[in-house]
């Protein structure tokens, strides 16, 4: 059954409601390749297997009654170890609760469940998700399947690779600095930031924060479209959830780009990008062409946007961190975390609110772009998955990255304008690294953004190059 973990969620979802597979032959395909795969790489960092066929057997049994099913029924998934799963550990990556069990599930964690998904375990994490590289004194560090001494990225590291190597066919996850959208382009996949709301969080210390967003990642687009569909929708506990059905995504993702005008940016005008990058993308930029899109240079002004992220970061990991730091101590957490929360406390109520009037004026700079644009390519991530001993890039075309989410502001400088941004594979370094090419839309236009993400998909298909770990598997 080897060839299942292979097959898209679509595919496989069809299959089981077809009932041309079961749902414990899926689990059981999905558990057997973690066993073969997952001890060189530690991705699954909490494996539950024996939960995992047992909830198989009740989908099972659940399709044999005729019931209803859920979007995602039958599919094996593993929660990022930063969502609280209830009875099942999260660790969030650090010794302080390396032997936490919630009492209730997050949110996006319910909704998966009740859309079907048979739950086999946790991936692994950075520290509280900081930073983008996936390592914890917990568990260790996860390893990237292209290249065993390099990085997965992170903070959705450990999803990341299960999904390039077959071991899951979806990964919940979320995005601050770039935590679904680094470790897809570092492994091959694809990694979705939506805008804030359209993946509604709960519980949540400050219900009306929009720094950070769940979302879905996949091996290809169309799976993540599906799994917005389970994930996606308002909720009353989440003030800025968006009053859009998940259905939206339920839509055929071909569509005719003729015409369409787009900027490609390979460095958003001021960062420092590795070349082995940007050379691997634009040797791809003709594709939009053949899609029949006019392709030009431009970006929009991102003066000020440094300084907005890394103000509203400090004082989001101040919020975060306080109590957590008066109950443990802060001495138990990495020397980053304790940096950021410095960071925050630092800051006056006038930063707060001027940097908050530069966000306001840098958000009207890139739409009014973008209503020239309809689209904005740019690289995901400003280097190659970089060696596993290093905590973080600390230069980049000999430029020094002075804190360590400096060499993440191809994806930061995102995340503070609120658009939606997906991280589609877009090919490999001479070293046959992995590069994604990110791309973002207007406003809220997710499903535009997947159209566009699956057209390039479509015409390249990158994903459908195994890491070496599995390249001798069906």
């Amino acid at each position: 059954m080897s060839e299942l973990v292979w097959k898209t969620a679509v595919e496989l979802a069809a299959l089981i409601k077809r009932g041309e597979v079961s749902s414990t032959e899926v689990a059981q395909a999905h558990l057997d390749q973690i066993d073969a795969v997952n001890p060189a790489l530690n991705a699954i960092v909490t494996y539950l297997p024996e939960m995992a066929l047992e909830l198989a057997r009740q989908a099972d049994e659940k399709q044999a009654r005729g019931e209803e099913l859920g979007i995602l029924h039958g599919l094996p998934i593993a929660h990022k170890d930063a969502n609280e799963t209830k009875g099942i550990r999260t660790t969030m990556g650090s010794p302080v609760y390396s032997d936490y069990i919630p009492a209730s599930d997050d949110l996006i964690i319910a909704r998966l469940k009740e859309a079907g998904c048979i739950t086999l375990g946790k991936t692994n994490v950075p520290e509280f998700g900081a930073g983008s590289h996936t390592f914890n004194r917990v568990f260790g560090a996860t390893r990237n399947p292209y290249d065993l001494s390099r990085t997965c990225g992170g903070s959705s590291g450990g999803a990341a690779v299960a999904l390039a190597t077959g071991m899951i066919p979806i990964a919940d996850g979320s995005d601050l600095g770039g935590s679904l959208r680094n470790p897809a382009s570092f492994c091959n996949v694809v990694g979705f930031r939506p805008a804030p709301g359209r993946v509604p969080k709960y519980p949540a210390a400050n219900a009306w924060a929009r720094l950070g967003v769940d979302g879905p990642m996949g091996r290809t687009v169309q799976d993540v479209a599906l799994m917005l569909q389970a994930i996606a929708g308002y909720d009353p506990r989440a003030p800025i959830s968006l009053q859009v059905p998940a259905s939206i995504f339920a839509d055929h993702l071909g569509h005719d780009f003729a015409g369409v005008k787009i900027a490609y940016s390979p460095d958003l005008g001021e960062l420092p990008v590795d070349p082995q990058v940007t050379g691997t993308i634009e040797k791809q930029l003709p594709v939009f062409s053949d899609l029949g899109c006019h392709l030009e240079r431009a970006a929009p002004d991102f003066r000020d946007a440094y300084e907005i992220f890394q103000t509203l970061r400090a004082w989001s990991f101040e919020l975060s961190f306080a109590e957590r730091f008066a109950e443990f101590g802060e001495e138990q957490f990495k020397d980053t975390i304790r940096w950021n929360v410095a960071q925050g406390k630092d800051l006056t109520a006038a930063q707060i609110s001027r940097v908050e009037v530069k966000r306001t004026e840098l958000f009207h700079r890139v739409r009014e772009f973008l209503d020239t644009y309809e689209f904005l390519l740019l690289p995901t991530a400003q280097v190659p998955p970089f060696l596993l001993e290093w905590e973080y890039p600390t230069q980049i075309n000999g430029v020094a990255m002075e804190t360590y989410i400096d060499w993440m502001m191809s994806c930061a400088f995102i995340t503070v304008t609120e658009l939606p941004a997906i991280s589609v594979p877009c090919g490999f370094t001479d070293d046959g690294l992995p590069v994604g090419l990110q791309i973002v839309g207007r406003p809220r236009s997710e499903f535009s953004v997947l159209q566009l993400a699956f057209a390039f998909q479509e015409a390249t298909r990158f994903y459908q190059q195994k890491p070496p770990i599995c390249q001798n598997q069906m």
